[in-house]
């Protein structure tokens, strides 16, 4: 079973791209389980999500303790909330940030992955400058730095779930896979 942990702020997609990556995947046959971590529900709080995929059906129904790779949609959030509590050794961290993975060291022991999501859901509209919605390009990033996930599936989830801006956000999830860098690929 693979389980991933979404940490974002509220009013940036964080629950919904949890939703996303769920019907993705099961959209290519394998069973899905989502849910988010409700706490205080205001634009700007912090918000967690959980998803888990299997080839087989899942029966838990706890919320997810020790993930296997964690998707944080708001950089600032790695110095207000210990986003590693649990993570298994050797998991994925990818990160919403215009720096480059080294510039997390921070994190020894894991790999980080980034993309500049913030840039390009503001270059395809997707929220405003001040708030951009980063949900669909941290997926698009997900689909290509783990390959869990196909990038068709991803860019289907997205156009069949997006309220709005339907074929922006799948632009945004196709940008975010095409440029989403590793710190393997930097070195």
């Amino acid at each position: 079973m693979l389980e991933i942990r979404f940490h974002g702020r509220g009013g940036q997609g964080t629950v919904v791209a949890s939703k996303v990556l769920a019907f993705a995947v099961a959209r290519e046959g394998r069973f899905v389980q989502t849910f988010p971590e409700y706490g205080v529900e205001r634009r700007g709080a912090p918000v967690v999500a959980f998803t888990r995929i299997d080839d087989q059906p899942i029966y838990i129904r706890s919320k997810i303790y020790t993930p296997d790779h964690l998707l944080v949609l708001d950089p600032t959030l790695i110095a207000a909330v210990d986003i590693t509590e649990g993570l298994k050794p050797g998991g994925w961290i990818i990160i919403n940030s215009d720096k480059p993975a080294k510039d997390f060291p921070q994190f020894k022991g894991f790999k980080v992955a980034t993309v500049d999501a913030s840039s390009i859901a503001v270059k395809y509209r997707i929220g405003s400058k001040a708030a951009p919605i980063v949900n669909s390009s941290i997926l698009g990033a997900f689909a290509k730095i783990t390959g869990f996930v196909g990038i068709e599936a991803v860019r289907d989830a997205v156009h069949e779930l997006s309220p709005v801006k339907k074929d922006e956000n799948v632009q945004a999830s196709q940008e975010a896979f095409d440029t989403a860098i590793s710190e393997q690929e930097q070195s």
